[in-house]
C-alpha cells in the first residue's frame, strides 16, 4: 500500500495513478471527519490532481454511503456526511464499496456513481432484503455472486459491467456507459446506448 508515497500517514487511506486513472483508497474504520488526518489528507490529495493527467478520478471504501438495502443499513452515513462534499468539489467519477454482500448501482447525474460490490464471495450468505419501492437514484440492485468490470476507455469515456457468477455461461446483468465528470458538459453520467470512440484508448 503506497501510502507514504501519496503523503499519507497511515495504510488506512492512500492514492495511487494508474494508466489515466487516480485511485484513492479510503479507510472507512479510521477517523474521518473534518478535523482528521484523513480528511486533510484527501482535501489535499484531490486537490493537486492534474486532469490532463488523470482524466478519471475513482475512489474506494469499505462501508457504502448509499445502500437500500437491510443490511449495514447506515454504516456509512456518518462518512458520507464528513466527507462526500470534497469528493463533489473534485468532481469524483465513480465510488467502489463493499460490505454489503450484493450488488448494487446508484447514479447521481451531477456526483459520483456510486457501486456497491460486496458480492463475490461470503460464508454469511447474501443480502436479500432491499427497499421497495427502490428509490430512483438505485438504478440495479441484486443479491447473487458477481464480479465487476471497469473500462477506461479515454479521457472521456468508460464501461463497467457487473458480471452475474451464478450461471453455467458469462451473464452481464448490468452496464452503463459513464462519462468523465471533468469532461461532461452536463455536469454527470451519460447512460449513452452506444460506445464511444477508441481511437486514443488510454
Amino acid at each position: 500500500m503506497p501510502f507514504e508515497e501519496s503523503g499519507s500517514r497511515s495504510n488506512l487511506y492512500y492514492s495511487f495513478s494508474v494508466a489515466g486513472v487516480h485511485v484513492v483508497m479510503l479507510g472507512s474504520y479510521t477517523d474521518f471527519d473534518a478535523g482528521s488526518a484523513q480528511y486533510k489528507w484527501l482535501h489535499a490529495d484531490l486537490a493537486k490532481v492534474d486532469r490532463a493527467r488523470t482524466p478519471w478520478i475513482v475512489a474506494l471504501l469499505h462501508a457504502p454511503w448509499y445502500n437500500t438495502d437491510s443490511a449495514h443499513q447506515g454504516e456509512g452515513e456518518s462518512m458520507r456526511k464528513a466527507m462526500e462534499g470534497l469528493l463533489y468539489q473534485a468532481r469524483v467519477d465513480i465510488v467502489f464499496a463493499g460490505h454489503v454482500h450484493a450488488y448494487e448501482r446508484f447514479g447521481d447525474q451531477c456526483g459520483p456513481v456510486h457501486m456497491t460490490v460486496g458480492d463475490g464471495g461470503n460464508r454469511e450468505g447474501f443480502a436479500l432484503t432491499f427497499e421497495k419501492p427502490s428509490p430512483p437514484i438505485s438504478q440495479f440492485q441484486e443479491a447473487s455472486f458477481g464480479h465487476g468490470r471497469l473500462r477506461v476507455v479515454n479521457e472521456t469515456h468508460a464501461h463497467w459491467s457487473w458480471h452475474r457468477n451464478d450461471d453455467p455461461d458469462s451473464t452481464i446483468r448490468d452496464e452503463v456507459w459513464l462519462e468523465s465528470l471533468a469532461a461532461s458538459r452536463a455536469c454527470g453520467v451519460s447512460l449513452q446506448a452506444h460506445a464511444p470512440s477508441t481511437s486514443d484508448e488510454l
